[in-house]
């Protein structure tokens, strides 16, 4: 049973081959429905997604969620981006800095080995992220 959310139950975790040997849990992670940005419900409870489609769920999130700023997350989880807000750096800079810190919030989840292909484009006063990322359950690409 989950200590946290007593009225949720998570099934026991299932081993993955990881790199040299090593082994993580299988990953899971609530459902999300990118299109209303909520949680997914099937019969009033929270749908649980693994591997890959989780991993998904996991960059979506942490990519719209600032560091620090919630402290129902570790200091671990989230990006800076916003940093950027009102900065003096050229766009080229902005651009760059915007790419570290897309790595920086996705390279701390172990499932995670390669984060590629990030374009930054900002629009107005919103910012959009495409990434390919690799992780150990083969490739995902994120759109935020």
């Amino acid at each position: 049973m989950n200590d946290l959310f007593p009225m949720v139950d998570v099934p026991p975790d299932i081993a993955v081959g990881v790199g040299s040997g090593a082994s993580l849990p299988l990953f899971r992670e609530y459902a999300w429905d990118f299109d209303r940005d909520e949680f997914v419900m099937k019969d009033g409870q929270l749908v649980l997604l693994e591997g890959q489609a989780a991993v998904q769920v996991w960059v979506y999130k942490a990519l719209r969620t600032e560091r620090y700023r919630y402290l129902a997350y570790t200091w671990d989880y989230g990006n800076e981006i916003e940093r950027l807000i009102g900065s003096t750096f050229s766009p080229a800079a902005q651009r760059s800095e915007a790419e570290r810190y897309v790595r920086e919030a996705l390279m701390v989840l172990p499932y995670i080995r390669e984060v590629n292909q990030i374009e930054i484009a900002s629009e107005g006063d919103e910012l959009r992220i495409e990434a390919t990322v690799e992780t150990v359950y083969g490739e995902v690409k994120v759109r935020v």
